[in-house]
């Protein structure tokens, strides 16, 4: 009971509540709401990096919090996307941006529950980190959207950009991890 309310566990909670407040902000009208909802995603996205930073000082890392953490990045990604979709802030040619972020999310997910039956471990690349970084960045800014561009002109295209950028990135990344597992995948079952 001690690990699950460490203070690593509790802003990985936190970082789970905020994703239905951010799909919320959008209920508010105007500009307030997008504002809103970027105030609440940055909140959850900073409890990305301190969640994980302070288990590890503190030493207090648990399969909880292993097992909670990602869950919490893909909800908050793929929440925020598919609220940026149903807007119409991504749209066109960046819906498949998100399309393949999705994708990838999904597949990585998968390939590591299969991996994880094995007893084998995939570890978190430094690039998969700045893939998430980048993913956090570009969907901050297509959240300012409109009243983003009202306060620094280029905020939303600035975000589009960084969304294609992190798709790119995305799709090296679910490969490296592709490739990391191919050999299980191939291997008979005796």
């Amino acid at each position: 009971m001690q690990t699950a309310l460490s203070l690593p566990n509790i802003l990985t909670y936190l970082r789970i509540l905020a994703v239905p407040l951010v799909a919320a902000s959008f209920y508010v009208e105007g500009d307030a709401g997008r504002w809103l909802a970027v105030g609440v995603f940055l909140g959850a996205s900073i409890t990305d990096y301190f969640d994980g930073y302070l288990a590890r000082a503190w030493k207090q890392q648990s399969a909880l919090g292993r097992m909670l953490d990602p869950i919490a990045d893909k909800l908050l990604v793929s929440v925020s996307l598919l609220v940026l979709t149903g807007d119409g802030t991504i749209g066109g040619w960046s819906l498949w941006a998100a399309v393949i972020i999705l994708m990838r999310e999904i597949f990585v997910s998968g390939l590591r529950e299969f991996l994880a039956e094995l007893k084998v471990s995939v570890p978190v690349t430094r690039l998969a980190k700045w893939k998430t970084t980048i993913q956090l960045v570009a969907i901050g800014f297509l959240l300012a959207g409109p009243a983003g561009d009202k306060l620094v002109p280029g905020i939303n295209d600035t975000g589009l950009i960084l969304l294609w950028t992190a798709a790119l990135v995305t799709l090296y990344t679910g490969y490296d991890y592709f490739r990391a597992g191919v050999g299980y995948l191939m291997e008979d079952d005796r």
